[in-house]
C-alpha cells in the first residue's frame, strides 16, 4: 500500500450523509444543492456560491460568464494544472503565461504588470490568480493591477480552500470578480468529484446558474422553459453536496492537521542547505493542499527523477505539482516557449516535489515519511 501525497478523509458522518439521500426521492436537482451552497457561503463569506460537478466546469463557467472569446487574452501561470489554461482555450481566447515569483510560487504581479503596460491594444481582458499549494498570492497588488488596467480577477482557488488573508477565510472573493474551488479526493474537503463558483456580483451568480444547467431558464409552471444561449450539464448531484456538506463541517480540522504535519516537515527541512523554504508570512494562513519542498540537487548531488524513484521503493508515491504547462506538446506547438521568459516557473519545477500531507496520514506514516527522508537526503 502505497503512501501518496494526498488522500480523502471519509468517516461514518459522511457515510451516513450519503446513504440518507439514498433513501430520498431527489438524488440530483434536490434540496442539498442550495443547502450545500449556504454552507459554502457561510464559510468563505461570499454573498454567491454555485456548486458544479468539478473544478474544471467551474472554471470553464467563469470563462464563458466574462464572455472570454477569439482575440481576447488571459494572463495564467505556468504552474498551475492544465484546466486553469484549458479553460482559455475552450472559450477561443488565447493564454499568456506569466512568470511565478520564487516567493510564494504564485504569479508574480511584478511581471503581469510588465505585460499589462505592453498591451498597448488592452487585449489582455483577465488574469487566473493560482494561489498555488494553499498559500495566497499577492492579493493587494493584483487588486491595484485590475484597478489600474481595468482586467477582471479570477482566483483559481482549488488549493485554498480554508486558506486567510489578514484573518479573513472570505479573502478570495474579496479581492477577484468570481473564484473557482475544487472538491476533488486530495482537497481539503471532498464531494467526490465536484467544485463551485463563489462571487459577490449577482449577475455572476444568475449567469452561472443558468450555464450550469443547459442554458434553461425556468418558467412558472412546472414543465415550461426557455434556453437563449448555450450551456452545459455541470450539476452537482445531491449525492455528491450531502457528502460536501458533511465534509465542510470539518474544514478547520482539516486545516489544523496539515498545519500540523507542515510544521513537523519544516522542522526537518529548514536550516539544511539541501533545501529550499519559504516562509510564510504572518498575515496568511496556508491551508497546506500540498507541501512543495525544492530541493538543492547540486547539493543532494542527485537528480530529482532519481529521488523519486527511491521514495518509490519505500512505497512513498511523491508527486510534482506541476511540469510547467506552457511546456507542454499542445501549447509549445501552438505558442511556441521562450525558456528566458520562465525561468522561475522552470526552476521551480525542476527542484519541486510534493511530499505526503492529508488528514489521515497518521503518526506512524508521518515518521515513516520523515525516516525515508533522512535516509535518502542523509539528513
Amino acid at each position: 500500500m502505497f503512501i501518496s501525497y494526498g488522500k480523502q478523509s471519509i468517516d461514518k458522518s459522511d457515510i451516513k450523509s450519503v446513504q440518507n439521500v439514498l433513501r430520498k426521492d431527489l438524488l440530483t436537482q434536490g434540496p442539498l444543492v442550495k443547502k450545500f451552497e449556504l454552507s459554502l457561503k457561510k464559510k468563505l463569506n461570499s454573498k454567491y456560491a454555485t456548486v458544479v460537478n468539478n473544478g474544471s466546469s467551474a472554471l470553464l463557467t467563469i470563462g464563458k460568464i466574462l464572455n472570454w472569446k477569439k482575440g481576447d487574452i488571459i494572463a495564467v501561470p505556468p504552474i498551475t494544472f492544465l484546466s486553469s489554461v484549458n479553460t482559455i482555450e475552450h472559450c477561443g481566447a488565447k493564454p499568456i503565461f506569466i512568470d511565478i515569483s520564487l516567493n510564494d510560487y504564485c504569479m508574480d504581479p511584478n511581471i503581469l504588470e510588465i505585460a499589462l503596460k505592453k498591451d498597448k491594444k488592452k487585449k489582455i481582458k483577465a488574469a487566473i490568480i493560482v494561489d498555488y499549494g494553499g498559500r495566497p498570492a499577492q492579493w493587494d497588488k493584483f487588486l491595484a493591477l485590475k484597478r489600474k488596467y481595468k482586467i477582471k480577477l479570477v482566483n483559481d482557488n482549488c488549493h485554498a480552500i480554508g486558506s486567510s488573508l489578514n484573518k479573513n477565510k472570505g479573502y478570495a472573493v474579496k479581492y477577484a470578480d468570481l473564484v473557482s474551488l475544487s472538491f476533488h479526493p486530495v482537497k481539503a474537503i471532498t464531494t467526490g468529484e465536484g467544485g463551485a463558483i463563489l462571487t459577490n456580483n449577482p449577475y455572476y451568480e444568475k449567469k452561472a446558474k443558468i450555464l450550469r444547467t443547459h442554458g434553461i431558464i425556468r418558467q412558472n409552471d412546472h414543465w415550461k422553459y426557455k434556453m437563449h444561449e448555450l450551456g452545459y450539464n455541470f450539476r452537482l448531484p445531491d449525492i455528491n453536496c450531502a457528502l460536501g456538506i458533511s465534509q465542510i463541517k470539518r474544514l478547520e480540522k482539516f486545516i489544523n492537521k496539515r498545519t500540523k504535519i507542515a510544521k513537523i516537515y519544516d522542522e526537518l527541512f529548514s536550516d539544511n542547505k539541501k533545501f529550499v523554504k519559504i516562509k510564510d508570512n504572518n498575515n496568511i494562513q496556508n491551508s497546506y493542499h500540498l507541501y512543495p519542498l525544492l530541493l538543492n540537487l547540486e547539493t543532494i548531488k542527485k537528480k530529482k527523477d532519481e529521488i523519486i524513484k527511491e521514495f518509490l521503493k519505500y512505497n512513498i508515491k511523491l508527486q510534482v505539482h506541476y511540469i510547467p504547462v506552457n511546456t507542454q506538446p499542445f501549447y509549445k506547438k501552438k505558442y511556441g516557449f521562450n525558456k528566458n521568459n520562465y525561468r522561475n516557473s522552470l526552476k521551480f519545477f525542476s527542484r519541486c516535489i510534493s511530499l505526503p500531507i492529508y488528514n489521515d496520514l497518521n503518526n506512524k506514516q508521518l515518521n515513516y515519511v520523515t525516516k525515508i527522508c533522512k535516509k535518502i537526503f542523509k539528513i
